[in-house]
């Protein structure tokens, strides 16, 4: 194995297991319970790493815009009539 191809398996698993805890914490918040939204997590993760890998990467830039987007979004003047 090369060393960039243990480096991906690595960042792949910590992807995966920080949106795990992502999904973990907006399950928890609108389920209220934490026993089903971990089984809400774990069902969801599983279905999209095995079913359809490309949907991870989806993920992660919708975390990125709700993290970092918000900024950015929030400069943007929508209220003006430029037509």
């Amino acid at each position: 194995m090369s060393y960039f191809g243990g480096f991906f398996n690595t960042m792949w698993v910590a992807i995966v297991l920080f949106l795990f805890l992502w999904v973990y914490s907006y399950a928890k918040g609108k389920l209220g319970s934490p026993k089903i939204a971990i089984i809400f997590a774990i069902i969801l993760i599983l279905m999209t790493v095995y079913s359809y890998p490309e949907l991870v990467w989806f993920m992660v830039a919708l975390f990125l815009l709700s993290t970092f987007g918000k900024d950015l979004l929030g400069r943007i003047d929508l209220k003006t009539d430029r037509w």
